[in-house]
């Protein structure tokens, strides 16, 4: 019986005083009962056995006693929320400061006692207030700059490794003086030994020493804009980058070190959180492009990836660079990738937050076509400057291409009013024939080459500057997924399966990275196509943008609009606006006119495309049937 057996284990306590080893035995008996043990804990306490154990380790003169009393009241303190009550008094932490400032306290008894004040603070607002009122926090301070030092690193050496021991137990409770609940107080006074925390990342990288460090430095100026201003104005932010960046390079060869770069990410997440604006010192460091590289990492958890993606956006929130950095190192197919396959509530809550940094960086730059976003001191930053001003571009073509989607979808939906004009089969055999097309389609090579020259893609030369895109935007995934979307076949498909649901993301995805997934998770990518359409083809810029050269050529002809000869040059599309027309009648009007302008020439050469896909699907179909037949 467990009340039986705490009874007896207390009263051969205080019968064995003068047998400091028979005392351990039974307090060790004691803490084995208790640990974990709520209900054991607390009848312990019932009994007079808390308070007795308390006054022994004050009393006892054997150092044996001392160190089983000290940690026997904390396995109990830690089990029971009412034993921490009843011992959370100034009188205590006074005795444990006593305890930690004597010359004849060996190692063991000051972890000993810092164990007791690292359970007595935990979760316990009055506990982090005593710990600062009695100065027991300064002494814990103290014990962080004075007790490990490079020379005692070698832990092999029993003795060392008592040191870095205590040394590790007093960062725990740090972290437990400003953290849950914050206390704001408790930051304010910990980051003064910011400046040594410093120089332990400077010097080593050893897990054992900067999963510590981070742990209180994360803690230490989380929610606290005042502390994370001196950890940057101290130069800690800069050391974090160097850290990551060694731990990246010596990620391709150990495991450990991906799983460290992890937790230095989640510290500087934390140091830029609250004031995005800091992000800038990261840029010279190429925080962003390594972060999209150790997001790439296939042993990462959800957990993890949240917090790397939460640091991108921080990152990239207001500052420019950052931006520029995550387009131009592919951050922006990854971030919808991480959209669109990820069932993970929080996963998808993240990767928006980076994608609506991206909106309002394209927002920006349609507003500076012609002006420059950052000053020019040398040819690096003016080749810097170009590939930034050819993204412009990009996100233009990504709309002329959204534009010529819809008229091509557009002319799907008059073809499908009118009766099939080109297919004469049933709407089964018309179904089953276009996702037989779209699955085997006719000679792909040619149609996505015929297709590259159609889209002016990215890797063209920009029209602004006569400079050719970087090679970073010329081979991202976006360009493949563009030129699939462009797939007349596909939209058929997409149309008569989905009816009016608009183009769901699996449209926009390239089938080598998302072949995996399967039609019922359409739905959800559905959900998605909105944030899409809204990042990259940008709803609130001025068609002026997109349609200049064709306005300006109809403002030159309307100009000399008086002389017939002159309008009997212009397109009959654009002239015949108040007349009535089908898709035939209007078809053949174009077809017939001489002069057509670009907007009417590829709609035209859309609509020859698509016909001549229906063409092929039918006579696959025929080809089908007769082989059954």
């Amino acid at each position: 019986d467990m009340k039986t057996d705490l009874n007896l284990l207390l009263e051969c306590l205080k019968y064995q005083m003068d047998c400091p080893v028979s005392q351990k035995e039974a307090l060790i008996t004691i803490y084995s009962i208790c640990q974990q043990n709520s209900e054991a804990s607390e009848y312990f306490r019932e009994i007079g056995g808390l308070m007795f154990i308390n006054d022994l380790a004050k009393s006892s003169v054997h150092c044996i006693v001392k160190e089983a009393a000290l940690f026997t009241l904390g396995v109990i303190i830690e089990s029971n929320v009412y034993c921490q009550q009843t011992l959370c008094t100034s009188a205590l932490f006074e005795d444990l400061i006593l305890f930690l400032i004597n010359k004849d306290s060996g190692v063991n008894l000051k972890r000993m006692s810092v164990y007791v004040i690292l359970v007595l603070v935990s979760n316990n607002s009055n506990g982090q207030t005593y710990v600062r009122d009695t100065g027991c926090i300064g002494l814990l301070l103290q014990l962080f700059r004075t007790t490990l030092s490079a020379s005692k690193m070698n832990l092999s050496d029993e003795n060392a490794n008592q040191c870095y021991q205590l040394w590790s137990s007093v960062c725990s409770t740090l972290c437990a003086c400003v953290n849950n609940p914050q206390n704001e107080d408790n930051q304010n006074i910990c980051c003064s030994v910011f400046p040594y925390a410093k120089e332990w990342l400077e010097s080593c990288t050893e897990p054992g020493i900067v999963r510590p460090i981070c742990s209180f430095v994360g803690l230490t100026v989380a929610n606290n804009s005042y502390v994370q201003k001196y950890f940057v104005s101290v130069g800690g932010l800069d050391t974090l980058a160097k850290v990551l960046i060694k731990l990246m390079h010596d990620s391709c060869m150990s495991h450990s070190s991906t799983k460290l770069a992890v937790v230095v990410t989640k510290t500087l997440d934390a140091c830029i959180a609250n004031d995005s604006a800091m992000g800038v010192v990261l840029t010279k460091y190429h925080t962003v492009s390594e972060l999209l590289k150790l997001l790439s990492n296939d042993t990462l958890d959800t957990g993890e990836k949240i917090s790397i993606i939460l640091t991108i956006g921080h990152c990239t929130e207001v500052c420019e660079e950052n931006q520029c950095e995550l387009l131009q190192n592919n951050g922006l197919p990854l971030m919808i990738q991480v959209l669109t396959e990820s069932q993970d509530e929080e996963l998808i809550k993240a990767a928006t937050f980076v994608l609506q940094n991206c909106k309002q960086m394209t927002e920006q730059l349609s507003l500076k076509i012609n002006g420059n976003s950052l000053n020019m001191n040398n040819a690096e930053e003016l080749d810097t400057q170009v590939r930034k001003r050819s993204l412009q571009d990009y996100w233009k073509k990504a709309k002329e291409i959204l534009h010529r989607i819809n008229l091509i979808e557009k002319e799907h939906d008059e073809e499908r009013v009118q009766g099939r004009v080109f297919v004469d089969r049933s709407s089964e055999d018309n179904t089953e024939a276009s996702k037989y097309h779209e699955a085997n389609p006719a000679d792909p090579k040619t149609y996505i080459e015929r297709t590259h020259k159609e889209v002016h893609c990215p890797q063209l030369t920009s029209k602004s500057d006569d400079q050719v895109l970087p090679p970073s935007v010329n081979s991202s995934p976006l360009k493949n997924e563009i030129v699939n979307t462009m797939n007349p076949v596909n939209a058929s498909t997409r149309q008569s399966e989905q009816s009016n649901i608009p183009c769901s993301v699996n449209e926009l995805r390239t089938d080598s990275v998302f072949q995996s997934h399967s039609i019922n998770k359409k739905t959800t990518c559905v959900q998605n196509q909105s944030i899409l359409q809204w990042i990259f083809f940008l709803p609130n810029l001025d068609q002026h943008l997109f349609y200049s050269d064709i306005t300006r050529e109809e403002k030159s002809t309307s100009a000399t609009s008086a002389s017939h000869k002159m309008a009997d040059l212009r397109c009959i599309g654009c002239t015949a606006g108040g007349l009535s027309f089908n898709s035939k009648t209007f078809t053949k009007m174009l077809q017939s006119c001489p002069y057509q302008c670009d907007r009417h020439k590829v709609i035209l050469e859309a609509e020859e495309r698509y016909k001549k896909e229906l063409r092929k699907s039918a006579v696959c179909n025929n080809n089908r049937y007769a082989t059954y037949e």
